[in-house]
């Protein structure tokens, strides 16, 4: 059993490893607990980036995905992260909700991803609709058929990463197959719970017309999709990978270029998606 913590305040560019050295591998985890406990990252208090609003965002730890260009690998383990009470991320969040309510927004569990924690990360949802917060997950969509009727209904917008159209390039940069995440996609639009899509823009790995394309005419007849956003690939997170001593493949990848990015969210556009 992982030793209690006390939930840190701090950024999703802090490096944090090595908090929890006994806690379980994320790919074998089952939450004994039913919710009560689990492994944080950290949580920021003022993002305007996560969702509508002013957001508090929770990083969650455990992640199956490998993402070559991840920006936060400190997050695929819940090793690395603090072990913590829900109760204790409850108080934390209600201390601030009086002015998150305020300004419209609310809270974003991000990872890391969510649903490796799912009992955890319910259990906190519920208790932010309760404070009347909006509530969003930031997620890869991966292990969506681990969410059920009851943890959809505590979300009012997923935030869903789709990385690929292709399935050969999605696993090439996830290390994971691409259908599941199409899947959860087509289930929250057939339940018409709002998303937005986002897509790493990766030059030489995910900039593909045609991959591109691809996401787009897939996303475009989905009414529930109010946002594709684009998000340029960049060397933020370069750090960690050095110092958690991990062979980043993306060492020498560039930023994606104004002319990129504009080329892309033209793509977009023309198949018929909000995109920004």
């Amino acid at each position: 059993m992982s030793e209690l913590g006390t939930l840190a305040a701090g950024s999703r560019h802090d490096l944090r490893v090595g908090l929890s050295p006994d806690a379980p591998d994320a790919a074998q985890f089952e939450d004994s607990s039913k919710g009560d406990y689990g492994y944080v990252h950290s949580y920021e208090t003022s993002s305007r980036y996560d969702g509508p609003g002013l957001r508090a965002v929770l990083f969650v730890s455990g992640c199956l995905l490998r993402c070559t260009y991840c920006h936060n690998p400190d997050t695929w383990h819940l090793k690395d992260g603090t072990y913590v009470s829900a109760q204790q991320v409850i108080e934390r969040l209600r201390s601030f909700a009086p002015a998150l309510r305020q300004l419209d927004g609310g809270l974003t569990i991000s990872g890391g991803e969510p649903m490796v924690q799912i009992d955890f990360t319910r259990r906190i949802l519920a208790a932010a609709r309760e404070m009347g917060l909006h509530t969003a997950i930031e997620t890869s969509g991966f292990l969506g058929d681990r969410a059920d009727d009851r943890y959809l209904s505590a979300l009012d917008l997923v935030l869903l990463d789709i990385k690929s159209s292709d399935p050969e390039t999605y696993k090439a940069v996830t290390g994971r197959e691409l259908a599941p995440t199409l899947r959860f996609a087509e289930r929250l639009a057939a339940l018409g719970k709002p998303a937005w899509v986002r897509f790493t823009l990766v030059p030489g790995r995910t900039d593909d017309p045609a991959n591109v394309e691809g996401i787009a005419r897939f996303v475009a007849p989905m009414k529930n999709v109010a946002w594709v956003e684009v998000q340029p690939f960049h060397q933020l997170g370069a750090f960690k990978w050095k110092a958690m001593k991990l062979a980043y493949k993306e060492e020498n990848t560039p930023s994606a270029s104004p002319e990129l990015v504009k080329r892309v969210l033209d793509q977009f556009r023309a198949a018929g998606c909000n995109a920004r």
